[in-house]
């Protein structure tokens, strides 16, 4: 049983194989990493450093699984760590929302750190660097330096400050940190290599001169690090083992592992894989901040927006995006996922968890005409079938009820199987009930009201109730019950499937889905007026809602979550038919 086969190998190696297989590209790599003398005794540390200048999106959402959950797998830690490094940008808010939204989908870290917290220690290692002859004070504008950097296919030009003395460098540098020198006038640079294949190798800037006031270290500094200089630098000092970033950084490897090394410091391992790209979506936090700026949403957590609070708003679980990070997995190539991943990753989950609840979002009058006037009975509904546990409800039922719009129509095709003059349907948990009579607007011709006759004998989970059938079942409220709520109909905030994409002479604006957003009254059962902020629901037969944030005591505002079906694919499908 466990002999080898020449063509397979072992039983133990074709396991083995096969465990290699389960293993996204960055597990192959940390297991072999993890045997190396280099990690003896150590166990893996990784660590999520965003920059807070805006809020958390879905494409940090996947960096934040992937990298605590390698982790929780390995048995290690991770760091937060926030890359505050340019204060003009930078607020307090975003560091608090940032971490909201990192518990908010179920993580917790090890260590809190800022790069702020090393600007020192970092400032000692840039003098080491130049008491080393490894980095200069330059004097070029930024226009200039880029002019002698070169293009990626002719080498660059050395800054005619390249060779000053180490007690000049130390001096000017000392005078930079000291406030003396205005903004943009001088930095501090690398001394690498100016004709290196690699651009980012050309003599890098590590300091510039900023007169701004930061978050937490006030005025205390007026040079800050550039990214490239901070980043290593703090992996370094948390003792990072992997520094797991997106595939932008690639090109900036050869200068972290250079940084690393020159400064003699502990030289973590970065790996890159491919950032989420989501069609119909724009990740961009410049054009998150443009969108939020000039009034398009009504700020980073509007329902519409990609970010984890407005996901969180809008009705999204933390189950449902990691479940949609797990799925959509790591790569080492860029791709665009397929929004209706994620929104099928929430109709699963909530599927399960949310509660049945009926609401007629475009409401219609119907009155039985022979049910008694002063009467009304309890009817008792099924909370949620795929959870044992969570039991039935009563609902009211009445004379009066509501029921949707496009539930009945007046020129009804043949296999419309709901409500029509003459027709028969089942109320859902109630009666079998048929239209006699349809009442018009005088002034517009609109139906305004039904009028129809209810048959007794047909009440569901009664002896008789099953014995006559119908093919439609259509929801309903009893209409003195029924409590008005603000129903929020939220679509795609963009019409194409690539906004960034845009003709000449237009932006990603013009890409704007002007029906994103509509606002309406709907009728809903009593039972919603206990209803809190961040409750989700099944509206039954419409979709997942969600409690807004902007609901009282005296007002119900629900957001959709997600529509029951793909809408946007059964619109497409048409305008192909046509």
């Amino acid at each position: 049983m466990g002999d080898s086969d020449p063509k397979t190998g072992s039983a133990a190696g074709a396991g083995e194989h096969a465990e290699a297989e389960r293993l996204n590209f960055i597990e192959q790599e940390i297991e072999k990493d993890l045997q190396l003398p280099k990690l003896a005794g150590k166990s893996l540390h990784t660590r999520f450093p965003p920059e807070p200048n805006g809020y958390l999106h879905i494409g940090h959402a996947k960096s934040i699984c992937l990298n605590f959950g390698l982790a929780k797998k390995y048995g290690g830690r991770c760091n937060l760590r926030f890359d505050d490094t340019n204060p003009s940008k930078e607020e307090q808010e975003y560091v608090d929302s940032i971490q909201e939204d990192v518990r908010w989908l179920g993580f917790e870290w090890d260590e809190l750190h800022y790069a702020s917290d090393y600007f020192q220690q970092l400032y000692d290692l840039a003098v080491k660097l130049v008491r080393d002859g490894k980095a200069y004070v330059c004097d070029l504008t930024p226009e200039e330096t880029r002019t002698y950097r070169g293009t990626l296919t002719s080498p660059g030009r050395e800054s005619p400050y390249r060779d000053r003395s180490v007690e000049e460098n130390l001096a000017l540098l000392e005078g930079m940190k000291n406030g003396e020198v205005p903004d943009g006038k001088r930095t501090l640079r690398a001394k690498i290599d100016m004709a290196a294949p690699n651009v980012n190798l050309r003599d890098p800037v590590m300091y510039r001169v900023l007169h701004a006031h930061h978050h937490r270290t006030g005025d205390q500094w007026c040079i800050y690090p550039m990214y490239d200089w901070a980043h290593g630098q703090s992996d370094s000092f948390e003792g990072i083992t992997h520094s797991v970033c997106t595939l932008e950084f690639e090109d900036h490897r050869p200068l972290y592992d250079w940084f690393c090394e020159h400064a003699e410091i502990y030289h973590p391992r970065q790996i890159e894989f491919a950032r989420l790209n989501l069609s119909y979506t724009v990740m961009s936090k410049r054009k998150l901040l443009q969108l939020v700026q000039d009034g398009h949403v009504t700020g980073w957590d509007d329902p519409r927006m990609p970010t984890i609070s407005g996901l969180r708003r809008r009705g999204y679980t933390p189950e449902s995006i990691r479940s949609f990070c797990d799925r959509i997995g790591v790569a080492k190539f860029y791709s665009t996922i397929d929004v209706t991943v994620l929104e099928n990753c929430v109709r699963e989950h909530l599927n399960s968890v949310a509660n049945r609840v009926m609401a007629v979002l475009r409401p219609l009058k119907l009155v039985l005409t022979n049910y008694p006037e002063d009467q009304t009975e309890m009817l008792s509904a099924v909370n949620n079938p795929e959870d044992d546990t969570a039991g039935t409800r009563q609902i009211p039922f009445s004379r009066e009820l509501y029921i949707e719009h496009s539930d009945f129509m007046e020129d009804a095709p043949r296999k419309f199987f709901r409500l029509k003059p003459g027709g028969e349907v089942r109320l859902r948990y109630g009666y079998i009930i048929k239209c006699e009579d349809v009442i018009k607007d005088p002034a517009t011709g609109q139906v305004i009201e039904l009028r129809c006759t209810y048959d007794p004998d047909t009440r569901s989970g009664s002896a008789s109730g099953t014995t006559r059938k119908v093919k439609g079942t259509i929801h309903w409220v009893s209409a003195p019950q029924a409590e008005d709520a603000e129903v929020r109909l939220y679509d795609r905030l963009f019409q194409t499937e690539n906004p960034e994409e845009a003709p000449d002479g237009k932006t990603f604006l013009d890409n704007l889905n002007p029906d994103s957003l509509e606002v309406i009254t709907a009728k809903v059962e009593p039972a919603l007026r206990t209803a809190a902020v961040g409750d989700r629901y099944q509206f039954e037969r419409n979709g997942y809602f969600c409690v807004d944030k902007d609901s009282s005591a005296d007002k119900l505002v629900f957001n959709r979550t997600v529509g029951l079906r793909d809408s946007w694919a059964k619109m497409q499908s048409k305008g192909k038919a046509n």
